[in-house]
């Protein structure tokens, strides 16, 4: 437990500092992604980012598991 809260904080970390670089990617702004605008309400679901993020974190853990 104590080495995956350890490894958790270093990627906290590292995400932050590379922050500038990671928000000009545009994730989260992808085609298909549900974005509505009412009147005083405002909803986005990101579900073609959420599966682009999924299937790349899928790829990197089989990679990783070999």
């Amino acid at each position: 437990m104590q080495r995956f809260l350890v490894i958790t904080g270093l990627l906290l970390v590292a995400a932050g500092v590379a922050w500038p670089w990671l928000s000009e990617i545009q994730l989260g702004r992808l085609p298909g992604d549900i974005h509505v605008v009412r009147n005083g309400f405002g909803f986005h679901f990101p579900i073609v980012t959420c599966i682009v993020i999924s299937l790349l974190l899928s790829i990197l853990f089989w990679i990783f598991r070999r």
